[in-house]
């Protein structure tokens, strides 16, 4: 990539630089959730669940990452980008690669992370369903959306 920026698909040993890229962008677009697991259950979850059950790619400049993106068949289960790279086009980059790995994928997002729900309306995703929160951990109103490759 022109930009110095790599793409590539993340191992094992990525798995803490990938909960340190979540945790900082978590805490710092949606701080008003701050806190709710400590660095330790991030390393588990994503060494652990994730890394087991998804594909998880990342964006990397000069050794350090950037944005992570974890899916699995019809899912897109996280994306994270650094508050500082944010704006970029990074996360569509990887967007594109999940995008291209499946014909169909469905996300959820908080309602009030606008950043978020801009990106993913720019990809095509649409809104299928909003609710109020009950049945996730933060119980913060999310959105549902989906995207579909056109045939």
């Amino acid at each position: 990539m022109s930009d110095g920026l790599t793409c590539r698909q993340l191992g094992l040993a990525d798995m803490e630089a990938a909960s340190n890229v979540f945790r900082t962008a978590f805490d710092a677009r949606l701080s008003w959730l701050a806190g709710l697991h400590k660095p330790e259950e991030d390393r588990a979850f994503w060494s652990g669940y994730l890394f087991s059950n998804c594909a998880i790619w990342g964006a990397v400049q000069q050794g350090e990452l950037f944005v992570v993106i974890a899916f699995r068949q019809g899912w897109v289960d996280q994306l994270y980008i650094l508050p500082h790279m944010q704006g970029q086009g990074i996360g569509s980059r990887l967007l594109d690669i999940a995008k291209a790995s499946h014909a169909r994928l469905n996300l959820w997002t908080f309602q009030k992370n606008a950043g978020a729900r801009r990106l993913y309306e720019s990809q095509g995703f649409e809104v299928v369903r909003e609710t109020d929160g009950a049945d996730n951990e933060e119980r913060e109103p999310d959105i549902l959306y989906s995207w579909r490759r056109c045939a």
